[in-house]
Order: structure tokens, then C-alpha cells, then sequence
């Protein structure tokens, strides 16, 4: 009489197929999430620029006759240009970025710490 077969233990090449499937998945969600920034960019960029325009035919027109609905449609476009440059630049910074250097600094600069007072102690 035999019992049921006990599943062997997955080999290392299903093992590394696995890693590697996983990996995979992984930059292709990454590429998603840039290919999505890029054209955030994009479009804040034209956005930017159509906002600019609109400002500059707003400063024009304010010159020689200076109406409240033109002054309070250059504040909203100052405002939303505001954003966008805000927008744009959180595109350079931001914490995925910047968590990995961090940890290592943090790691590497409280061990240089720890060694440093080792050495003191072991020089007293």
C-alpha cells in the first residue's frame, strides 16, 4: 500500500525561474509606473507652456486697460503654474529615490560611529 505522494522540495532551477519570473513582474511594474510619470511630464510640460502664453497675453492686455477679471485670471494661472513647477520638480525627488542612499548612510555612518568609539575604548 502507498501513501500519497509527498511533493518533492522544488528543484533550483524552478527556484531560479521563480526569482527571475518575480523580478521580471517587478521591472515591468516599474517601467509602467515611469512610462505613466513620463507623460505626467508631458503633459504638465505643455500645460506649463500653454499657462506661460496665457500670462504673457494676460500681462499684454492688462497694460493698457487694466480689468479685475484679467487680474484675478493672472493670479489663478500664477497659481496653477505654481503646481505644475512643483509637479515638475518632485519628478527629480522623491523618496523611492532617495531611501536607498539614505538607509546607507545612516548604515555605514552609525557603524563608523560604533568602530570609532571601539577604537577610542581600545586606545584609552
Amino acid at each position: 500500500m502507498t501513501g500519497p505522494e509527498e511533493p518533492s522540495p522544488p528543484s533550483a532551477k524552478e527556484t531560479n525561474e521563480a526569482e527571475f519570473e518575480e523580478a521580471l513582474a517587478k521591472v515591468e511594474t516599474n517601467l509602467a509606473q515611469i512610462k505613466e510619470r513620463y507623460q505626467q511630464v508631458q503633459r504638465d510640460r505643455q500645460r506649463q507652456a500653454e499657462l506661460q502664453h496665457r500670462r504673457e497675453d494676460i500681462r499684454a492686455e492688462l497694460k493698457p486697460n487694466p480689468l479685475p477679471q484679467l487680474k484675478e485670471e493672472l493670479k489663478q494661472i500664477q497659481e496653477q503654474l505654481e503646481i505644475i513647477e512643483v509637479n515638475l520638480e518632485s519628478q527629480l525627488f522623491s523618496w523611492g529615490n532617495l531611501q536607498e542612499p539614505f538607509w546607507q548612510a545612516i548604515r555605514f555612518g552609525g557603524l563608523g560611529i560604533i568602530i570609532g568609539w571601539l577604537l577610542k575604548g581600545c586606545t584609552s
